[in-house]
């Protein structure tokens, strides 16, 4: 409108688009996270195990762990025809009804992710003496379950290998960098009694990546049988 030029309006709507669906992404994300984070814990309850998570734990999560990943979903790129597409009714929500089942997929699989791990952990290591250590193969697993799902979350349709790894470098970065982070918690002795963990072993290792790309690898079935249909 400004320079009477066509090509500007179409930049411009390109660009709402792009925002748009980045917002819900980022929406997407904390959503799936959030809920699979308070189901680990409904359940665990109500199956009458110990609690997996103490109160830290969580508020790391939710500050650290999800917010650095978040923040780089709203600067991800455009979606593969993301112009093709028709235009959306003013009034659609940004919580549609597609959106919310996928949410509910993934909170699930977050969540069952982590119940076995904690499971396995109490049976390796026992709920008495040995629930610290239970305790951080779960935190651990919740966490790298939920830096893997933010690559599944950068599109709502299209794969991760459609769209490449290494695409958002911001997401590499943000993701490498709550790892980190969650690596000096684990193994630094003067925050292991803040943040109520241990140091995790070469078989605890292998357990919590088992676990935590169950979340993922159900994104992106998600997406490939129900999402491009």
């Amino acid at each position: 409108m400004t320079d009477d030029n066509f090509a500007t309006i179409v930049n411009a709507v390109e660009e709402g688009r792009i925002i748009f669906s980045n917002i819900k992404k980022f929406v997407f994300f904390l959503l799936s996270c959030n809920i699979g984070e308070i189901l680990l814990v409904f359940i665990s309850i109500i199956i009458g195990w110990e609690v997996p998570l103490v109160p830290i734990q969580l508020l790391w999560l939710n500050l650290v762990t999800d917010s650095f990943p978040a923040m780089a979903l709203g600067v991800e790129n455009a979606e593969p025809g993301i112009m093709n597409q028709p235009p959306r009714d003013t009034k659609e929500p940004i919580l549609d009804r597609s959106m919310m089942t996928g949410i509910v997929f993934q909170a699930i699989a977050i969540s069952i992710a982590s119940l076995l791990s904690y499971y396995w952990a109490m049976k390796m290591y026992g709920v008495g003496r040995g629930l610290v250590h239970a305790r951080s193969v779960v935190f651990t697993t919740l966490i790298v379950s939920e830096l893997l799902r933010a690559f599944s979350s950068r599109s709502q349709t299209c794969t991760l290998f459609k769209i490449g790894l290494f695409s958002n470098m911001r997401m590499v970065q943000a993701v490498f960098t709550s790892f980190v982070l969650t690596a000096i918690v684990l193994y630094i002795p003067v925050l292991n009694g803040i943040f109520d963990v241990m140091p995790l072993t070469l078989r605890d290792w292998e357990v919590v990546i088992t676990f935590a790309f169950i979340p993922m690898l159900v994104g992106e079935l998600y997406k490939d049988l129900f999402r491009n249909k």
